[in-house]
């Protein structure tokens, strides 16, 4: 399925919606254009909506580090949104958790870039016990 992304503004943060698979090829190639010339337009926030996302494979988890860096670089961040359980196990193994904040609410993710603003982050290690649980049948 080809990747689409859609561009949005909240707040003044940059949400990215991405519909289909982030894989190789045009998918992660796409994505990490667009954000390559986010980052080089000036210090952006973005959040990464995943929500329709049901695949990643090892170049578009490489899109998103390559992306996470060139934003970084120019001092803005990005921040990832509404991931599937797939995407979630995803990075856990990859250890990439502990690169980027994830978030399972939109607005939680936006007021984290304000610092006077509660924010609500995706507990990963609570839906990680949840899932054993469940298969474990306990």
């Amino acid at each position: 399925m080809e990747l689409t992304l859609s561009e949005r503004i909240k707040e003044g943060i940059v949400i990215l919606d991405a519909k289909g698979q982030i894989v190789a090829g045009e998918g992660a190639d796409r994505l990490r254009e667009q954000l390559k010339a986010m980052a080089e337009a000036g210090p952006a926030n973005v959040i990464l909506n995943l929500a329709h996302v049901d695949y990643i494979d090892s170049s578009g988890l490489g899109a998103l580090v390559m992306s996470f860096s060139a934003l970084r670089k120019k001092e803005g961040t990005l921040k990832l949104l509404n991931l599937t359980r797939r995407n979630v196990e995803l990075l856990v193994l990859t250890k990439l958790e502990t690169v980027f904040e994830v978030y399972d609410d939109e607005q939680s993710a936006v007021n984290s870039f304000f610092p006077n603003r509660e924010i609500k982050r995706f507990d990963i290690l609570a839906f990680l016990q949840q899932r054993k649980k469940g298969a474990g049948g306990q």
